[in-house]
Order: structure tokens, then C-alpha cells, then sequence
């Protein structure tokens, strides 16, 4: 097993370093740092601070967003990205609502069964908002762990059973502190051990470091590119979603042909929007949708 003091000059590190983020507060509740959760994933913190900040003032409890229906879920949402994570939410809270009594449970294996929790944020829940001992790796922990740790310039494309061991293995006995180190590693690698410029002279554990150590590598695998945006499938969807979602009842579908020129693209974006549950065609008795609104609209 690693020696533990890894971890113990990372959080001395956090506790003078970290980020100033409403969720780490003390006495935020486990809705609260599941929504953070959902919300970080791939969007950066300055986008979802006032993302999060609205969704908590209107459904402060899992019970009060199981009340509203699935598009004002969307249409709160707006512009954050991603936006099946607002009807995976929804699905959460209703199903927190109907068998938990409106609370998040402790347990891992129920953080895992509810709907749209994976992996990391099962076990992000488990150790932020419950103070206990897992494993908790995103893109960035992995990263840290691979460079400090094991030598690589980079840890891979996805997460994969080997990462979750070796960051266990990090961790401290005691599950309070455990949890404490996982979030040090989370936020080492968000604003200091990151992608591109590593800042190693800011790295608390850079005399410890096997991948500076050993001439900082460049990676061996193939370099992954900025997903580009403008003209993509996404963008013509955000465009599309942004109509939807400032209607009060249907949109005809002429409204939606001036939102994008290319014929074919536009209606391949509104057929995926549709195929995720986002959008919901109206019409009456198979005859062709006279027009669409957002999911659950009603």
C-alpha cells in the first residue's frame, strides 16, 4: 500500500488553497452537492456557480423538482449544456421523492441505482456530502494520479476499474480524511496539475512527483482535440431547445425551419432532441406534429 502522507500533504495543501465553492460549505446538503455534481460534468465552474445557485433557490429538496414537470426542469437549465442531465435530475428527484421520502441516501449502492448517477458521482456523493471512504475520480484526479504517482503524462481516455484501485490506495484509513483527500486530488487537478500547463512549481507533491521526476514525458497516445462546436449536431440542438424553451405552448415547426438553413441538419438535430426524451412532438391521431414543445410540457 502507498504511503498515506501523499494524501496528508494534499490536504494541507487544500485547506489553505482551495477554491471558495458554495457547495463545499459547511452544512450543504447532499441534494445540493448531487446537483454540484451533475452540473460540473464537463462545464466549467464559472458556468454552473449561477446554474446551481438558481436550481437550489426553486427546488432547494428533491421533492419540490419531482412536483414540477420535466420541461421546466429543461427550460431552467437554459444554456449549461448537456441537457439530458436536467431530465436525469428530474428522474432522480422523482425517485428520491418516492422511495426515499425527498432525501439522498448514504449508501453507495442506492447512489448507483438512481437514475443518470454513474460511477464518479455515486462516490462523490458518498464522500462530500456523507464523509466517507471512496475512491472519487474524474478526469482530473486521474491525471494527478498517473503523472505523481505512476510516472504518465496522462492517465487515458476513460476510466477504467485500475484507476479507482490506485486512487483507493491513496486514501487515508479514516473515512472523514478520505474523503477530505479525495477532494485535494480533485482540485490539484482541476488548477494545478491540468492538461496542457502543469503549474509544477505551485504542486505541493511536485518533490514527489514520478512524472517530473522523470523529465515530464510528453504522452505516448494520441492527442485529443477540442470538440469544436459551431456548425456541429450541438449547436443546431441548443439553437432548436433555445426556441422551445421560451415558448408558453407549441412551436410550429416554421418557427424551427428559420432557426438553422441546413434543411437536412435541422431536422436530424430536432430528431435527436426528440430520441432523448427532450422534445415532444404534437399531433393528433398519426397525422404528421403540427408543431413541438419541451417534455412534459403538457
Amino acid at each position: 500500500m502507498r504511503d498515506v502522507s501523499f494524501a496528508d500533504t494534499a490536504i494541507e495543501w487544500f485547506d489553505h488553497n482551495a477554491r471558495d465553492l458554495p457547495w463545499r460549505e459547511p452544512g450543504v446538503g447532499a441534494w445540493a452537492i448531487l446537483v454540484s455534481e451533475v452540473m460540473l460534468q464537463q462545464t466549467p465552474v464559472v458556468r454552473v456557480l449561477p446554474a446551481w445557485r438558481g436550481w437550489l433557490d426553486r427546488w432547494p429538496d428533491p421533492t419540490a423538482l419531482a412536483a414540477d414537470s420535466p420541461a421546466e426542469a429543461i427550460r431552467m437549465w437554459n444554456r449549461l449544456g448537456y441537457p439530458r442531465r436536467a431530465l436525469r435530475l428530474h428522474e432522480c428527484a422523482t425517485v428520491l421523492t418516492e422511495r426515499y421520502d425527498g432525501k439522498v441516501p448514504t449508501g453507495l449502492d442506492e447512489l448507483l441505482a438512481l437514475p443518470g448517477i454513474g460511477t464518479y458521482t455515486a462516490r462523490a456523493v458518498a464522500a462530500f456530502a456523507y464523509g466517507q471512504r471512496h475512491p472519487v475520480v474524474d478526469t482530473n484526479v486521474r491525471r494527478f494520479v498517473a503523472r505523481a504517482v505512476d510516472g504518465a503524462a496522462d492517465a487515458g481516455p476513460a476510466t477504467r476499474p485500475a484507476d479507482l484501485v490506485a486512487t483507493a490506495a491513496l486514501l487515508p484509513a479514516e473515512p472523514a480524511r478520505a474523503a477530505r483527500a479525495s477532494a485535494a486530488f480533485m482540485e490539484l487537478g482541476a488548477v494545478v496539475c491540468v492538461a496542457r500547463t502543469p503549474r509544477c512549481g505551485m504542486c505541493p507533491v511536485a518533490g514527489r512527483c514520478a512524472w517530473r521526476a522523470a523529465g515530464r514525458p510528453a504522452p505516448t497516445g494520441p492527442t485529443r482535440r477540442p470538440q469544436r462546436y459551431a456548425g456541429t449536431d450541438r449547436q443546431v440542438r441548443g439553437l432548436l431547445l433555445a426556441v422551445l424553451r421560451e415558448a408558453t405552448g407549441p412551436v410550429p415547426q416554421q418557427r424551427l425551419d428559420v432557426v438553422w438553413g441546413d434543411d437536412l441538419q435541422r431536422r436530424r438535430a430536432l430528431a435527436s432532441l426528440i430520441e432523448d426524451g427532450l422534445v415532444e412532438p404534437v399531433a393528433s391521431d398519426g397525422t404528421p406534429p403540427t408543431g413541438y414543445t419541451l417534455a412534459g410540457q403538457g
